[in-house]
């Protein structure tokens, strides 16, 4: 999912999206383990797109005002 995809989203709808990444490399990494994983450059950017949700949900509080972390 591209940066201009993940932006369009609501709060409530990137909090989902980060739950479902987060599952997500989890079975990946049980995978890796288990040496079933097909490509681990999935992983990458699994992390990646985490990475990419988690910045764009701290974009929106602070631009709604919210705690800046003080």
């Amino acid at each position: 999912m591209k940066i201009s995809e993940i932006k369009t989203l609501s709060t409530a709808e990137l909090n989902a999206r980060l739950r479902e990444l987060n599952m997500e490399l989890f079975n990946l990494r049980f995978s890796n383990a288990s040496r079933n994983l097909a490509s681990p450059v999935q992983i990458r950017n699994v992390k990646r797109e985490i990475a990419r949700v988690k910045t764009v949900i701290r974009e929106k509080e602070i631009a709604a005002g919210g705690n800046d972390g003080r």
